[in-house]
């Protein structure tokens, strides 16, 4: 497989506040990679920065190839974990919204996700509760024919029943030989679904390696999550 994603000696800092320190890394085509670390390790950074919405860092960063932006960001479809769309739309609206901006996009697709998701087209953003803004996003994002989706917490402000459901939106709605990379601190309920597993400590890369070679000793993602991360919790 081929490299979707290149980043070499990446840091970013903000005033003397470094978030990421000399990240290197590569992730394969076609894989979903779990982006695990705490609040505060540099993962929304990092995601900002592969979407082209930060660009002034230092180091080499590829999307496909390219540097991020105007092309790159073509073939990338992303989840922000905040709401993005004008609190004024309603849920019809916001449809029309993205399918202006992307030719990728599949509105027909989109409108029957939204029955099967039970939202109400002409309800307004600024009245629908969390998880239902999240289940909107979703839509808009995974309804993108991309080659690359990045999603910020696409699960964060859903309750338990309904993850497997969005989980197996995500899967479902994922075009052939696409990339997925899924930033979430819900280990245990998506760590089945990962292939490789990107894990960030204070702006450091601190593992990177396929979910089979992780788990081979019989650890799940998430008991590892916890050996590397504990130390930050001790006195």
């Amino acid at each position: 497989m081929s490299d979707i994603i290149s980043v070499k000696n990446l840091s970013k800092s903000y005033g003397k506040n470094q978030v990421l320190d000399n990240v290197s890394f590569k992730l394969e085509e076609g894989q979903i990679i779990g982006l695990l670390g705490p609040n505060g390790c540099g993962k929304t950074s990092l995601i900002k920065i592969l979407t082209g919405l930060i660009n002034d860092y230092s180091g080499e960063v590829l999307v496909d190839g390219e540097k991020p932006g105007k092309s790159s960001k073509a073939k990338v479809a992303f989840l922000p974990e905040k709401t993005y769309l004008p609190t004024y739309m309603i849920a019809k609206e916001a449809i029309t919204y993205i399918a202006d901006f992307y030719d990728d996009f599949d509105k027909e697709k989109a409108t029957r996700l939204m029955e099967v998701f039970q939202l109400d087209p002409k309800q307004k953003v600024r009245t629908m509760s969390k998880g239902q803004q999240e289940k909107l996003q979703l839509i808009l994002v995974m309804c993108r024919n991309a080659k690359i989706y990045i999603l910020d917490e696409p699960m964060g402000g859903v309750d338990p029943a309904a993850r497997d459901f969005i989980l197996e939106t995500i899967l479902k709605n994922r075009p052939a030989g696409s990339t997925i990379l899924m930033s979430t601190h819900l280990i245990q309920d998506v760590e089945g679904i990962f292939d490789s597993i990107l894990m960030i400590r204070q702006g450091k890369i601190r593992i990177q390696d396929s979910v089979e070679k992780l788990t081979k000793d019989g650890k799940t993602i998430n008991d590892i999550f916890k050996e590397v991360f504990s130390v930050d919790w001790k006195y």
